[in-house]
């Protein structure tokens, strides 16, 4: 699915206000990145600082900050937990957050410590996560009026 010409994948759960997503792997924990809406707002990523690991963070505060063209933004994470696991890989390629916003671009893994009580605030499934994503596409002017 696209929104606003940015790809919406299957199988994430979406944090609509800041435009992160959390995707639930076999093992427990959630990988966590930014959507490709919430980048082609943004503009280009020259830095990506995530959290160390052992870090705990909350629902909605600093995963970890992004340096773009004119500033530098807080990513908010759109669950509570542990950092267990930081994308390496961004260190050196920060424009992987870009190009593979989904894949290769990842940002931190979590061991969640609320899973069950903050999945009620994502946006879970291709029908909520698309009007979640068109409504704040057209909030911030990257679309028309859902």
């Amino acid at each position: 699915m696209l929104i606003a010409g940015a790809e919406v994948p299957e199988g994430f759960w979406l944090w609509a206000e800041d435009q992160t997503w959390a995707q639930p792997l076999p093992d427990g924990k959630v990988r966590i990145g930014i959507t490709a809406l919430g980048l082609k707002a943004s503009g280009d990523i020259y830095m990506c600082r995530p959290k160390p690991v052992g870090s705990d963070v909350a629902q909605g505060r600093s995963i970890g900050v992004v340096e773009l063209a004119k500033s530098i933004v807080s990513v908010k994470s759109p669950l509570s937990g542990r950092v267990v696991r930081v994308n390496e890989a961004l260190e050196e390629r920060p424009e992987l957050v870009h190009q593979s916003p989904y894949e290769a671009g990842w940002l931190v893994e979590l061991a969640p410590s609320a899973l069950e009580a903050e999945k009620a605030g994502l946006a879970i499934g291709a029908e909520a996560i698309g009007a979640a994503m068109q409504e704040w596409a057209w909030l911030n002017r990257l679309a028309d009026k859902p």
